[in-house]
């Protein structure tokens, strides 16, 4: 294990850690101790009499009752199946090349060599121990592994103790093979700890305790077994608090020995390969949160994720002064290069992704289909726009809003037909910029009200788009990272568009009206889409296969932001009717659009002074610079 200073720490804390196994277990004894005391002095005839045999029949019964809870409580400890991380398991005829950079990096780190080698899609690296007998031999559809990239049969335990090294996926595409040895240096090194045999116990007995408390916790049991269950689940939480500081302590030593360990090995290297982790999450995350998931929600899924962090990167690399340097890399060997088949890791990470992100099906099927970029603008973007468009068409029919007539019908002299009563062509962007264009610039709310009908209807459509935000967690355009708010002030409004300061002029009703009911109608198609999983239970632990999504990357937009997205998508699908544009794919932003191949920049805050002020004006100058017509039908999904 080495003399490190951090190494002494953890032992140190994980003794701690142990001595209060001891402590729990002298406890459960103390009861028999005690009978056995009481039966010796009687059997010697020391303690005589009426009272001395009612205490023994008592402590004899008592102890019975504590040896016989003390010993299901380990049981449960000793069995429950403690929390894995989903991963991809890679096999070692699937990446030799990986598996030897590895074993060499160990032997320079003078420890074990980590068991297996397993993906993760995420920014991150860790050692994960799957000694307990539930994991192992993992199979090909267990909840801990994803098929794809290698039959789990294929994986060879050297040591018994030895734990799973997990990569993340991005790493593997984005960094160089130097660089990804440098950072897994610390992590490899961490293998050294683990094999210390006060370590490794303290680890199994939290672990345990923390799988223990997780399974008392399933309530879907008769009564007796849930009384059961909450006894255990207590205890078990006792001692895991007791654990708690102890255990977190062990682990920062042991990551400070992994660190000082791992400190002769390309350390001038590591701290650049330490630029390019942060520079691979911000990717990872802008890809997931902004191209990947309008896919998902359509029922696609990009098969080549990680494929897609290297062309963001690059992207980034172009665009930003900063990044410049990065793209020079590019021409040394990446590290997928040691993998044998990278399009089908990718592959199965991607899905994976998916999974754990959104909660996508595990296998693919009719309504969750793969896509490749090159397939994403048409299979994707324009599918949703004009989804989009036709959910707002929808919405403006529920409120009664009539279609915009056609210009091109004749009528003879006098004055021109009343829009209102006139003959209504198909879904047009004319339509949505006059109904969001206030007819005297400036609505009155009471106005609105009488223009709609009743003013309790218009609250109470108001307060069930407020109770829909709440029930999604809707924190307003600031609440997620990554996302800033179109017109550069913070979130403070509230769903319903109603100013979170005295001073901010008042919206336009006509569009809180509409925002409230597009919000409404999305959570009920949301709703109707995501049946509950198979075999899912309310009270799944969150690491169960049937739980997924694990993290769910629901970005909290408010009813307005909806409804500035669909008045954007209605406008692209004008655009792409009337003027031959086309749907792209931006690696940063998402889905984006082209006209004359040209990426459109300056459509979102035209949208924003309509959806906000009711101001068409600059939205109109944009139409007739382009040489849209929004009086046009548009072709809707």
């Amino acid at each position: 294990m080495g003399v490190e200073a951090g190494a002494q720490v953890a032992r140190a804390r994980a003794l701690a850690v142990l001595r209060i196994r001891s402590r729990a277990l002298a406890i459960a004894l103390l009861p028999a101790a005690a009978a056995v005391i009481l039966l010796a002095g009687g059997s010697t005839g020391h303690f005589v009499g009426p009272g001395w045999s009612v205490a023994r029949v008592v402590v004899s019964v008592l102890a019975l009752v504590v040896l016989l809870a003390a010993g299901v409580v380990a049981l449960v400890v000793a069995r429950a199946r403690p929390a894995v991380s989903p991963t991809v398991a890679i096999a070692e005829e699937a990446a030799p090349d990986l598996y030897r950079l590895v074993r060499d990096l160990a032997d320079r780190l003078d420890v074990p060599a980590p068991s297996a080698i397993a993906l993760t899609p995420d920014c991150d690296s860790w050692l994960e121990d799957r000694t307990h007998p539930a994991h192992g031999p993992p199979a090909p559809r267990s909840a801990d592994e994803i098929a794809g990239a290698g039959s789990g049969r294929h994986l060879h335990r050297r040591t018994a103790t030895a734990p799973v090294l997990v990569i993340g996926s991005p790493f593997l595409w984005w960094m160089r093979v130097g660089e990804l040895r440098a950072v897994l240096a610390p992590v490899v090194a961490g293998t050294g700890p683990s094999a210390q045999p006060d370590i490794a116990a303290a680890r199994r007995f939290v672990r345990g305790l923390d799988a223990a408390v997780a399974a008392s916790a399933d309530r879907g049991r008769c009564p007796g077994l849930r009384l059961a269950c909450a006894g255990i689940g207590w205890v078990a939480r006792l001692m895991l608090r007791g654990c708690q500081v102890h255990a977190s302590e062990m682990e920062r030593g042991v990551a400070a020995a992994a660190a000082e360990r791992a400190q002769a090995v390309d350390y001038g290297l590591r701290i650049v390969a330490q630029e390019q982790v942060g520079l691979a999450y911000a990717g990872w995350d802008r890809l997931l949160t902004r191209v990947a998931l309008p896919a998902w929600r359509m029922g696609r899924w990009p098969s080549r994720l990680d494929a897609g962090v290297v062309a963001a990167l690059t992207e980034l690399s172009r665009r930003d002064r900063l990044a410049e340097g990065f793209a020079s890399r590019l021409g040394e060997r990446p590290a997928c290069d040691l993998l044998e088949e990278p399009g089908t890791v990718d592959e199965a990470t991607s899905l994976l992704a998916a999974r754990l992100f959104h909660g996508g099906p595990a296998e693919s099927g009719p309504d969750w289909s793969p896509v490749d970029w090159q397939e994403y603008p048409d299979e994707v973007v324009d599918r949703k726009w004009r989804t989009d468009a036709a959910r707002l068409h929808r919405v403006l029919d529920t409120l009664g809003v009539r279609r915009a007539p056609d210009p091109s019908a004749p009528h003879s002299g006098g004055p021109a037909p009343d829009p209102t009563i006139h003959a209504s062509v198909g879904p047009t962007l004319a339509r949505v910029l006059d109904h969001l264009t206030p007819a005297d610039g400036v609505e009155t709310a009471a106005g609105h009200a009488d223009a709609y009908g009743d003013p309790a209807l218009t609250r109470a459509t108001g307060d069930r788009g407020r109770e829909h935000d709440e029930s999604f967690g809707h924190e307003g355009p600031s609440g997620y990272p990554g996302h800033e708010d179109p017109a550069g002030h913070p979130g403070d409004e509230d769903p319903a568009g109603h100013p979170g300061d005295e001073d901010t002029p008042a919206p336009n009703p006509r569009s809180a009206t509409l925002a409230t009911h597009l919000g409404v109608e999305v959570a009920r198609e949301e709703a109707a889409a995501t049946p509950p999983a198979a075999g899912q239970k309310a009270d799944t632990p969150p690491w169960d296969d049937g739980a997924l999504p694990l993290f769910p990357l629901q970005p909290p937009r408010t009813d307005r932001e909806l409804l500035t997205d669909h008045v954007t998508a209605m406008v692209c699908c004008a655009a792409m009717d009337t003027v031959g544009a086309t749907p792209g794919l931006d690696w940063l932003d998402g889905p984006t659009l082209l006209v004359d191949g040209v990426r459109v920049a300056d459509l979102a805050p035209r949208v924003l002074s309509l959806v906000e002020d009711g101001d068409a004006a600059p939205l109109r100058a944009w139409l007739v610079e382009l040489g849209i017509r929004p009086e046009k039908p548009v072709r809707l999904g």
